[in-house]
């Protein structure tokens, strides 16, 4: 009878942590939320000394019974960490929340459920005339929204989108090096003449040429050198930009 007890106890302990790794109560751990993943499909939480600027965000009623963000859309590069600096203007609480539009629609209908305070790096909500900031890096292009999921306000207009547009900023593509032997220095002219191997960013097959050169280069440059070189084509003019 005793061993019986003693393994029926023990079965139990074994068991009991699968219990508790369940969700508790508050926030947004009731709806899946409340661990939120590093990075996100909008991006993910930006560090203070990134910010590359402040946008000002206010939250309000009008007269005619509107709960309105101002400005009511964003604009934004992709890979910009943002600074939403958000004031609460109205008389009664709004928050401000950035996510995909699915996300938000997911996010309010279960605060129409029941309301629940969003403890998430991409949200803020405050009471009347009180300030609070949201940093965020948008690190894909694409049309997202934010909006304030507070049950009613929504559909009093408490949304707009957020397009993160690609970066003009198109990275530099990495030098092509050829290689050559030196027949030719024509230093008064800032002239060399190169036998050289094909010069694949030009599309062009090996052969003995003229290229152009600055002073820099061409006084590294001595008749017989066996080079490394970039050529280019500079106003017009086959040119050595840069050598090893």
């Amino acid at each position: 009878m005793n061993k019986l007890l003693l393994s029926t106890a023990l079965s139990l302990l074994i068991t009991a942590p699968a219990f508790a790794a369940g969700t508790h109560g508050g926030g947004h751990g009731d709806d899946g939320h409340g661990d939120m993943h590093k990075e996100m499909a909008i991006g993910m939480p930006g560090k203070a000394e990134a910010v590359d600027r402040t946008i000002d965000v206010t939250m309000l009623e009008t007269d005619d019974g509107e709960m309105i963000f101002e400005p009511a859309a964003f604009d934004i590069k992709e890979g910009e960490t943002i600074r939403f600096a958000v004031t609460n203007k109205g008389e009664i609480e709004h928050e401000f929340v950035i996510d995909t539009m699915e996300g938000n629609a997911e996010h309010k209908e279960a605060m129409a459920k029941m309301d629940m305070e969003h403890d998430d790096p991409n949200s803020v909500r405050l009471d009347s005339g009180m300030e609070g900031e949201v940093i965020w890096t948008f690190a894909n292009e694409g049309t997202f929204e934010f909006a304030c999921l507070i049950p009613g306000h929504y559909e009093s207009g408490m949304h707009g989108p957020i397009t993160v547009a690609q970066s003009d900023e198109a990275p530099e593509a990495p030098a092509v090096y050829s290689t050559g032997k030196i027949k030719k220095v024509d230093a008064k002219g800032k002239k060399v003449t190169i036998i050289h191997g094909p010069l694949e960013n030009l599309d062009m097959p090996s052969m003995t040429m003229v290229f152009k050169a600055d002073e820099t280069l061409i006084a590294n440059m001595k008749e017989g050198q066996n080079i490394e070189f970039v050529a280019d084509r500079v106003k017009g003019k086959l040119t050595v930009t840069a050598m090893k």
